[in-house]
């Protein structure tokens, strides 16, 4: 039987976190996963990743096919052009139709960069799209890594998915800190141990809103998961706390939303403020659309809108989870009211 052709739009999943904090660990516990044999990956050097024991064979100098089946290809040079090659040799028949992409980048890396190369080649943005981003967490050193790494602050709040790291190695009551801090990042992303089980390749890397949107019961999960994931309202705040520089908050919009006018708002915002938001994620009542539309953005990019499947039980408003870095939510607020002419019904600002 031939083989299935590969997506019209491969998604692309980054790995990134801070140094130390496990990437190629974990890397090296997804390889071996079968979930992962329809996937090519994208890393920096063989060597860091110890690959002798998932090796199957060598296809070139840059490639080798791994035991599980998954393809493997280091980075020289310019991201978009490993990324061209590694499509070209796909569509040449010369490595296998991988049918979803990982990239692990650099502990010092600001994800924004990477995610671009996407959208911003004109070649790629035909044939892939931005995926999942998973984050690893050092439990031993991520608070002062937090407090002091910029670069650290930005990979936490732009993540899909948190894996965190050596909590066999940390103590309770520091990793108890940590989480607290993570949600307050980013409160709706999931968070996984690794030391304290196996980690779920397809889990981490299979699911994402823009995969399984026109699945229903994947759709419902997604929109509770959101909602369950709520900051508490401003009165439940600490007022003697001095919030981060980067904190979380969300916008709930009672009635229904004109798009055209949605997306003139968020294309302004963005373009003024994009490097400051680092993250958007929404699900909208858009007026016309019998079912919730969903949004998702990072920094300057934004992924394509997807109709999702079925709204869950209770109110279909439309409601927006911003992740942002020194700017005041209730700004925010303001000009969206005022650009939509609806009122908020709900701000709640993360404790």
């Amino acid at each position: 039987m031939p083989e299935p052709p590969a997506p019209l739009f491969t998604p692309v999943n980054l790995i990134t976190g801070f140094l130390g904090a496990g990437k190629t660990t974990l890397l090296q516990k997804l390889l071996a996963d079968p979930a992962l044999a329809d996937t090519a990956v994208l890393i920096n050097e063989f060597g860091e990743v110890g690959l002798d024991h998932h090796l199957l064979e060598r296809i070139d100098d840059t490639m080798v096919l791994l035991q599980s089946g998954c393809v493997c290809c280091t980075i020289r040079g310019d991201l978009s052009a490993a990324i061209r090659d590694l499509h070209g040799k796909r569509e040449r028949g010369k490595a296998p139709r991988f049918r979803r992409l990982v990239i692990e980048s650099t502990g010092l890396a600001d994800p924004f960069p990477i995610l671009s190369t996407v959208q911003a080649d004109p070649v790629l943005r035909h044939h892939f799209r931005l995926g999942n981003v998973i984050t690893t967490v050092d439990a031993v050193n991520a608070l002062r890594q937090l407090a002091r790494q910029p670069e650290s602050t930005k990979q936490v709040a732009v993540a899909d998915r948190l894996v965190l790291t050596k909590t066999d190695l940390a103590e309770a009551a520091e990793v108890e800190l940590l989480v607290e801090r993570l949600r307050r990042l980013n409160p709706s992303a999931p968070l996984w141990r690794s030391a304290e089980g196996p980690v779920d390749a397809a889990a981490l890397l299979a699911h994402d809103v823009f995969a399984t949107a026109s699945r229903s019961a994947q759709a419902r999960r997604w929109l509770a998961a959101e909602l369950e994931a709520a900051p508490p309202p401003v009165a439940d705040r600490d007022p003697n706390r001095h919030d981060e520089t980067i904190h979380t908050f969300t916008l709930t919009l009672d009635g229904a939303v004109d798009w055209t006018a949605f997306g003139l708002w968020l294309t302004m915002l963005l373009h003024r403020h994009g490097e400051r938001v680092l993250r958007v994620k929404g699900i909208l009542n858009v007026t016309g659309s019998a079912t919730p539309v969903a949004i998702h953005g990072v920094q300057h990019l934004v992924h394509p809108p997807v109709h999702m499947a079925a709204w869950p039980d209770g109110p279909r408003s439309s409601r927006l989870v911003f992740i942002v870095d020194g700017l005041d939510a209730r700004l925010i607020e303001r000009s969206l009211a005022s650009f939509l002419g609806l009122v908020p019904a709900v701000l709640s600002p993360a404790a």
